[in-house]
């Protein structure tokens, strides 16, 4: 059995450029190898977005007046990434498989009452190896302020209140589907730890603190006006640098496979769990009609069920005595 999957990743003014050329296949190059350049085309969103998130974010929050301090290390912006396994998709066809989607857009957009017009762009990608839909909005509380007037403000820890808020989402994310006609598990939330991106971006900063670490004492002020010393010196920086890039780039690509790898194992760990119970529910069902079949013949003939057991068991073992 399949389950729903949705992720939220918060992010700060600054992190909106990034997002918006990843999500919406600004780049030249990606590492993610899993995306497909040739399928570009097959990607495709419910809602559009024609200019930059950044420049979006600004026109909404002048148009609605949307209240709420906005500094530079405030969240503005949430994203779900919305999804299954493939397998889920793969059975349901292309239709269900957009139904799905548009029915998740729908789900957002009524959550805690947030408002369509606060999504910035829901894009779903077809180019990698799972369909999946990347919905960025802002994160839109409907409040008062002290004059009791009421007031649309930004306010992403208000949104995201309470330490079961991320359960809370996926619980009613679950129900919602279901009841839209996705037959979806909810799985087992207890003992499930969520990673959050931003987890697995600090194991990656760990890593190159290291590589930094190895390197601070290395670097020194030079006080020259020799060309020859400075144009060697910017051609040592500059080598430095592809090095530490280049590390950055295999660090990043090691931390998203293991994501990928933990996702998967999960979702097979599930698989097996649930064919496990599956099982242990058909060898009850075995028990109860083997006991019940002894019952019957016992009455029939007029025999005793104890007795009966122990005659069968006599030849089932004198079979497997024959067999060796």
């Amino acid at each position: 059995m399949s389950y729903a999957i949705i992720r939220n990743t918060n992010y700060k003014i600054k992190n909106l450029s990034g997002i918006y050329r990843h999500i919406e296949r600004k780049n030249t190059n990606y590492s993610n190898k899993d995306i497909n350049k040739n399928n570009f085309t097959k990607n495709y969103s419910i809602k559009t977005c024609n200019t930059t998130y950044q420049k979006v974010f600004k026109i909404l929050k002048e148009k609605y007046n949307l209240k709420g301090q906005i500094k530079s290390v405030s969240n503005i912006a949430c994203e779900f990434i919305i999804t299954s396994d493939k397998n889920f998709f793969d059975s349901i066809g292309e239709e269900e498989t957009k139904r799905y989607f548009q029915t998740a857009y729908k789900f957002v957009a009524n959550y805690k009452n947030l408002g369509e017009q606060y999504i910035l762009s829901a894009k779903i990608h077809n180019d990698e190896t799972t369909p999946h839909m990347h919905l960025v909005f802002i994160p839109v509380v409907h409040t008062k302020d002290k004059c009791g007037n009421k007031i649309d403000k930004i306010a992403c820890s208000e949104y995201w209140k309470g330490k079961d808020s991320y359960k809370r989402l996926q619980d009613n994310f679950y129900s919602y589907m279901i009841k839209a006609g996705f037959d979806l598990e909810r799985g087992n939330s207890k003992g499930n730890e969520h990673i959050p991106i931003e987890k697995l971006k600090q194991i990656t900063n760990y890593e190159m603190q290291e590589i930094f670490k190895s390197n601070e004492n290395l670097e020194q002020e030079k006080t020259t006006n020799d060309i020859e010393v400075i144009r060697e010196n910017y051609k040592r920086v500059i080598s430095k640098y592809n090095t530490l890039a280049k590390r950055y780039t295999r660090v990043k690509n090691i931390v998203d496979e293991a994501m990928y790898k933990t996702e998967k194992i999960q979702q097979e760990n599930y698989i097996l769990k649930r064919k496990t119970r599956d099982l242990e529910q058909e060898i009850l069902k075995l028990k109860d009609y083997i006991n019940k079949s002894f019952e019957y013949v016992s009455l029939l003939f007029d025999f005793s069920k104890e007795r009966l057991k122990r005659l069968v068991n006599s030849f089932i073992e004198t079979v497997n005595l024959k067999d060796k």
